[in-house]
């Protein structure tokens, strides 16, 4: 693989696979979703080695460490070797949790829920909060 000692932020985010594509890569930069030591950076910021940014992609929050450069996009399991993944364990079971939750959908047309119907909603999400937050707890031990 071919590493380069100059190499822009947007550039190795997409090569790393954390973007699909460079353009979202510097827009997340632009939005200021990429920080390094809590400062805003630009699309155009120099990556160095052992410098640690967080990354933000919706609700989604990832905090790498620099372990190497890479210049060209490479396959997913070669790119793990470029970068090491801080992000604390509550964060990452917070997220699948969040994506693990249920969806509910309502029939089309069948108008806004009423206020029973809302409060049977807020109960059922709440309960199934409650089991996977004491299910998690109970692992931990």
């Amino acid at each position: 693989m071919a590493e380069k000692e100059k190499l822009r932020i947007d550039k190795y985010l997409w090569a790393i696979r954390l973007f699909k594509t460079r353009t979202l890569a510097s827009d997340a930069c632009k939005a200021g979703r990429v920080k390094l030591n809590g400062q805003n950076t630009k699309p155009s910021h120099e990556v160095k080695l052992d410098e640690l940014y967080s990354v933000s992609k919706g609700p989604e929050r990832k905090i790498i460490l620099v372990t190497g450069l890479l210049e060209n996009r490479v396959d997913a399991k070669t790119a793990v070797n470029y970068y090491e993944d801080k992000t604390p364990v509550e964060d990452r079971e917070g997220f699948q949790a969040m994506s693990q939750a249920p969806q509910l959908r309502r029939d089309r047309g069948a108008g806004r829920p009423t206020k029973r119907d809302r409060r049977d909603i807020d109960d059922l999400q709440q309960d199934f909060f409650e089991k996977n937050t004491e299910a998690g707890n109970k692992e931990e031990e």
